[in-house]
């Protein structure tokens, strides 16, 4: 036994069961106990093709794991997800990493550990019903191209499902 391995205490390298139970409960979140380390989401991953830190599979492993403080947080790298659904298109066993990894991001915004600018796209769609503010320059730049103007969205309605109601 190496000195590395004797020192290691159980209680660190417990499975959370409780975060894993908590996954659960979100919608497509249980999809993760279904993950056998495949790594087929990883192969054509484009956020994972350009950075030397994301990887669906670990963050599989992570939720299968129960790493509750590494994933729900706001600088987690599940937020570097673009949610393209290119590791779900590869997935042999349909497990969608995908919905985990917005599961994942759905339990920091309940939480409260979402990055801040969550948030603020948040706030646009429930007052706008889209993500982004639309200025009188992108209006002006929009004529002067001869774009239609942008479509306005049923707000009450958006605010009703968003809510609930």
């Amino acid at each position: 036994m190496s000195d590395k391995q004797s020192t290691r205490t159980p209680e660190k390298h417990k499975i959370n069961y409780a975060f894993r139970e908590k996954l659960n409960a979100v919608a497509e979140g249980y999809r993760h106990n279904f993950c056998y380390q495949c790594g087929a989401c990883v192969a054509d991953c484009p956020t994972g093709n350009h950075s030397e830190t994301f990887n669906p599979r670990l963050i599989m492993l992570m939720a299968i794991l129960g790493f509750e403080e590494e994933l729900i947080s706001p600088d987690s790298e599940i937020w570097n997800c673009t949610n393209c659904y290119t590791c779900s298109e590869r997935c042999p066993q349909d497990v969608r990493p995908v919905d985990v990894i917005i599961a994942l991001k759905n339990i920091c915004y309940d939480e409260g550990k979402a990055p801040e600018l969550i948030g603020k796209v948040s706030d646009t769609v429930l007052t706008d019903g889209i993500t982004t503010k639309i200025t009188s320059l992108a209006e002006r730049r929009r004529a002067e191209l001869g774009l239609a103007p942008i479509k306005q969205y049923p707000v009450e309605d958006i605010q009703k499902i968003i809510r609930g109601k």
